[in-house]
């Protein structure tokens, strides 16, 4: 599929940078939208003009909390706008980033992604949805909510994965043949995660020993859905694409 024209949203965010690295590298003209460049996807400021010419629209945008109300009315807000502003435009259809278990999740965060899906499936442009495990730098965020030198972290199963892998898998869908046409009914969502199965606090644990921290694994009951967790519930499926770097060998490519 020959596609020339990508409108990141989120373009500066953790994932948003590897995004368009990732389209760049690949020969696509790449439009970076963020408040950073000047385009607001809530409030609408330089989005018509952003999405003017554009064949697809990345939405890697993400709040910045775990509030649920809060990012629930930022994913159904920037989502309507995003798909509007993309109808005027002409745009062909739509790719946005979700998370692994997501589909199973009562609360937090997770339930707010929940109606960012679903805003995307029933908006006006056609619009795919692929899931990603946590990151490999959700760890150093784990970490970093906690006080002191000790480290509380839940020991929930997990496969961490990659920023950078899923930036590529995100492309790669977003430039499918069939891209634009909505997936059978029943055809699971697409999945990525990383080749290793571990824990959290594993994780923390290795990089908590390059920090000087002490990492204590707790079943991280405090955490919504927590119970869902503990049994797998960040796991993917058996069809979800296993890539990129473990954590050990990502975390070694960081120093």
């Amino acid at each position: 599929m020959s596609i020339s024209r990508f409108a990141v949203a989120g373009a500066t965010g953790r994932l948003g940078r590897h995004v368009v690295d990732v389209l760049t590298e690949r020969g696509h003209q790449v439009v970076p939208m963020s408040r950073a460049t000047g385009v607001d996807i809530i409030t609408g400021k330089g989005l018509a003009e952003a999405l003017a010419g554009a064949d697809v629209i990345i939405d890697v945008a993400s709040w910045h909390a775990s509030e649920q109300r809060a990012a629930t009315e930022f994913f159904r807000t920037a989502t309507h706008n995003l798909h509007e502003g993309g109808r005027r435009a002409g745009v062909g259809h739509v790719v946005a980033m979700s998370i692994i278990g997501v589909d199973r999740t009562t609360a937090g965060f997770g339930a707010a992604q929940q109606v960012h899906e679903a805003a995307h499936l029933s908006g006006p442009l056609p619009a795919r949805i692929l899931r990603a495990a946590q990151f490999h730098e959700f760890v150093g965020q784990l970490l970093d909510w906690q006080r002191g030198g000790i480290a509380y972290i839940p020991t929930w199963p997990c496969r961490l994965v990659a920023a950078r892998t899923v930036a590529e898998t995100l492309v790669d869908l977003a430039t499918e043949r069939d891209a634009a046409t909505p997936p059978v009914p029943g055809t699971p969502v697409p999945e990525v995660a990383g080749p290793h199965e571990g824990t959290l606090a594993e994780a923390a644990q290795l990089l908590g020993a390059r920090r000087n921290i002490e990492v204590v694994g707790v079943d991280g009951s405090d955490y919504p859905d927590a119970e869902m967790a503990a049994r797998g519930g960040l796991l993917p499926g058996p069809h979800a694409k296993l890539a990129g770097p473990g954590f050990r060998e990502w975390l070694d490519g960081q120093a």
